[in-house]
């Protein structure tokens, strides 16, 4: 529910015997900001509010204990929506009229639900749609003078001096008027619902649990969080002044930071070679179960030419492989005293946890090395020469197609052999890996075939070097095709949870994640090894 204040309303006298009771004026205007009673910002685009369905109740202050009335014409414009609303004869309705006519109250403020809405950058609520409840009569609106009462049409058949006026109700928001407009009379009824603008309630410092959970939401809401320390810090600080004497640096130790120079240095880059080749794959079953299913052909069924009219079909049952892949936990967990959280920044907490996140990567990524190694079969010992290199390559692309008619895609290689294939040359001494571009001409083509057919030079894979291999690995084999894919990858990062811990005055964060690996088709999965 949300209840927004919006603008002022006049009185005009009523004319002729009839007593006239009615108030019209802006209930909303559009694409102006206002700010609401839980301190959110919002605003209303045009043709948010209905014009058509139950039409809303007319209340004081938001108080559904104190109807007034009813609305009874709406017309909903480019600027915002007018309105008529028609006062009841009761004495609170009285009331409602006096105070509006000698502008105690000369504005009116929404109660509405919103349907459909978004949030901008800056974390404002935007409203598409709307159910509108209510209407209340307030002295100052969020809205100002751009939601207001512009007529009052007031006949009270009593003497004035027996009008009772209400006592003074503080109003649940102050905001400041806007303008004034008057509103054309449009019978219509309207839908349901309500935003109470209230004073913005002064902000309270998240705890630090409160903090890693927007962390951990990221987006709009850690953006917003930030936003909202900076802003309150800002509002706290105080200037220092001397009394008697010279006041030293060293006499206020605890007032003067340490004085941080430039960004944290970062000596680890925290990305994962193998597991981008591989592309990370979702569950199957939604991550419920500790292990699932992954079935595999071992035996296919077979085709062959008939030996003689009516004589038996080639006949092979195919038969299916249920393999069973189990999920390996990654995890990790940081424990710090209240002080560390108590006298660190945000931004020196967020280190802390992107570093624990960077390791869970590197730990994800060197689980799919260490079992892509394992299961490779060798193809080949490289005896360090290029024509030896050229032989172990076509082998193994020999043992992927043989029997499959699938290519090999990629070479996986430690840093030690990337550096040792950028070093071979031909008897000339060129490159036997040239670089091209940037104005380079390569002496040497290979390396530039199309790895994905026979008539490509099987150099032209995709090279991925990762410092998570052992050394003297090159590994060659077809991922992240989809079709055919020799080993798969599988992962479901649960992300980041925080304890208290009250015993030690600390807290413990953690974070997690499930892996598994599958080599779908071993053979493929081909390895050269060093002499």
């Amino acid at each position: 529910m949300i209840k927004l204040i919006a603008g002022e309303f006049t009185l005009d006298a009523a004319k002729g015997d009839a007593p006239r009771r009615t108030i019209s004026g802006t209930a909303v205007p559009y694409n102006v900001p206002a700010t609401v009673s839980d301190g959110t910002a919002v605003i209303f685009r045009p043709g948010s509010l209905p014009i058509e369905g139950k039409a809303p109740r007319l209340f004081m202050y938001h108080d559904a204990s104190m109807p007034v009335g009813v609305v009874t014409e709406r017309v909903d414009t480019e600027q915002g929506m007018m309105f008529s609303a028609k006062i009841s004869a009761t004495s609170l309705g009285n009331d409602a009229l006096v105070m509006a006519q000698d502008g105690t109250i000369d504005q009116v403020s929404v109660g509405v639900n919103p349907v459909k809405f978004s949030y901008d950058e800056a974390g404002t609520m935007i409203i598409e749609a709307a159910d509108w409840t209510e209407l209340s009569l307030v002295p100052i609106g969020a809205f100002g003078d751009m939601a207001n009462i512009a007529s009052v049409a007031a006949s009270i058949h009593q003497e004035p001096e027996q009008v009772v006026l209400n006592e003074e109700v503080v109003p649940e928001q102050e905001i400041e008027p806007m303008s004034e407009v008057t509103a054309p009379a449009v019978e219509a009824t309207i839908p349901t619902a309500p935003i109470f603008a209230q004073a913005k309630k002064e902000f309270v410092l998240p705890s630090a649990g409160e903090y890693m959970a927007a962390y951990h939401i990221g987006g709009d809401t850690f953006s917003n969080i930030n936003k909202a320390v900076a802003e309150y810090t800002a509002s706290k600080k105080t200037a220092l002044q001397a009394a008697a004497g010279d006041v030293l640096t060293t006499d206020t130790p605890g007032l003067l930071p340490v004085p941080v120079l430039g960004p944290l240095v970062q000596d680890l880059n925290f990305i994962r070679p193998v597991v981008e080749a591989l592309g990370a794959r979702a569950y199957p079953d939604g991550g419920a179960s500790k292990t699932f299913i992954r079935p595999t052909i071992t035996t296919h069924t077979s085709v062959g030419t008939q030996s003689s009219e009516l004589s038996a079909a080639s006949a092979t049952t195919m038969v299916i492989a249920s393999n069973s892949i189990s999920k390996t936990t990654l995890a990790g967990q940081v424990t710090l005293s209240v002080q560390d959280i108590d006298f660190t920044s945000p931004a020196a907490m967020q280190l802390i946890l992107n570093d624990l996140m960077g390791e869970y990567m590197i730990a994800s990524d060197n689980f799919a090395a260490d079992n892509l190694l394992t299961a490779a079969t060798s193809s080949g010992v490289w005896d360090l020469t290029v024509a030896d290199l050229l032989k172990s390559v076509y082998d193994s692309a020999v043992d992927i197609s043989n029997g499959r008619n699938f290519t090999p895609t990629h070479m996986f290689v430690s840093p030690d052999v990337w550096g040792q294939l950028g070093q071979l040359a031909d008897t000339t001494g060129r490159p036997v890996f040239p670089f091209i571009g940037a104005g380079l001409t390569g002496q040497n083509a290979l390396g530039g075939g199309n790895a994905t057919s026979w008539n490509g030079n099987p150099l032209g894979l995709q090279l991925v070097v990762d410092s998570n291999f052992a050394a003297k690995t090159m590994i060659i084999t077809r991922v992240g095709q989809g079709s055919g894919d020799a080993f798969e990858f599988y992962e479901s990062i649960r992300g980041l949870m925080s304890v208290e811990v009250p015993a030690t005055l600390g807290r413990t964060m953690s974070f997690h994640g499930y892996v598994s690996t599958f080599a779908a088709i071993g053979g493929m999965i081909r390895k050269i090894t060093q002499a």
